[in-house]
């Protein structure tokens, strides 16, 4: 089992910045990669972003690219997500995840946290 706790969630201006946090404890060597989905209201659940932990492979939903940066601390068993040049849009919940075996399959979810872009 592996244990996913996200932190860093708010309220930011469009336009400013936030940077999400997710801790994971338990049976992390036995994770692929870690990523980033989203849920805004009254939407699907969709893929933000995720990295591998060997290599540090990044993959980016066109959403986000070239605003959003995912990024680990192998040591502290901690993953990032930086939000730069935040949009209305980008309001949703956000969920850490855990991939035992390949990008597009999580095993593992975090219980989210709120990220809310005012206009």
């Amino acid at each position: 089992q592996v244990q996913l706790v996200e932190s860093g969630g708010g309220l930011v201006q469009a336009g400013g910045s936030r940077r999400l946090s997710c801790a994971a404890s338990g049976r992390t060597f036995s994770s692929y990669a870690m990523g980033w989905f989203r849920q805004a209201p009254g939407k699907e659940r969709e893929f933000v972003a995720a990295i591998t932990w060997s290599y540090g492979n990044t993959y980016y939903a066109d959403s986000v690219k070239g605003r959003f940066t995912i990024s680990r601390d192998n040591a502290k068993n901690t993953v990032y997500l930086q939000m730069n040049s935040l949009k209305p849009e980008d309001t949703a919940v956000y969920y850490c995840t855990a991939h035992p075996h390949t990008i597009a399959t999580p095993g593992y979810w975090g219980q989210g946290t709120q990220v809310t872009v005012s206009s």
